[in-house]
């Protein structure tokens, strides 16, 4: 009976991994996608989409969170174990953009279901550890600003949701993105834009 259930659990867990990883590509070529077409796409009835997501926000919150937990995961990853701030800032940048091109679902979906200010208070962790790497980084005189860090970082995270826009409005090529944020970050943070580029060219060459 447990091998059963166990069978039964995996299942319906792949269904709903499956479901999800539909929905992501389905939304952002269609940020207005409807649950029909989420099952259609995932090749199953409604009833199965509604079996594991009871609304279409249910349904979207949960992509939301899991974006912004591999947001999180990424930008720590960047940055963990270097010493020098701007190094570590553009690190979890290009980081941060291996995850946020697949999750530009987040800035697709601001204006619609999931508010502005809810994917805000989600990213809050991102938000403070950017700001003790940008204060390390003005402390040290590697970054200069007008701005006190926690303002700096409000900057920094709106930079990154314009370049992930300028993505989705087919202004920019996703494969030069990435680049483009972290010296824009850096420059942004008083980083010579001639230090900046090649900080990131030799990072991300």
């Amino acid at each position: 009976m447990s091998a059963m259930t166990t069978g039964n659990t995996s299942r319906a867990d792949a269904n709903r991994r499956r479901i999800l990883d539909v929905a992501l590509a389905e939304l952002l070529r269609d940020p207005d996608a409807s649950m029909d077409q989420i099952a259609r796409a995932a090749g199953v009835v409604r009833r199965t989409v509604y079996g594991h997501f009871p609304s279409r926000e249910a349904l979207i919150s949960t992509l939301v969170d899991d974006a912004v937990h591999a947001l999180a995961a990424a930008h720590a990853a960047g940055r963990e174990g270097v010493e020098d701030p701007a190094e570590a800032v553009a690190r979890s940048v290009l980081a941060v953009w291996h995850i946020a091109d697949r999750y530009r679902l987040l800035v697709a979906l601001a204006q619609r279901t999931v508010t502005m200010q809810g994917i805000r208070e989600r990213l809050a962790p991102v938000r403070k550890s950017s700001v003790e790497l940008l204060q390390r980084g003005l402390d040290q005189g590697v970054f200069s600003s007008a701005l006190p860090a926690p303002a700096l970082a409000y900057v920094h995270e709106q930079i990154m949701f314009a370049v992930m826009e300028a993505v989705n409005d087919g202004l920019l090529p996703p494969s030069e993105a990435g680049r483009s944020a972290a010296v824009t970050v850096l420059t942004a943070a008083g980083v010579p834009a001639s230090l900046a580029g090649a900080l990131v060219t030799r990072l991300d060459g």
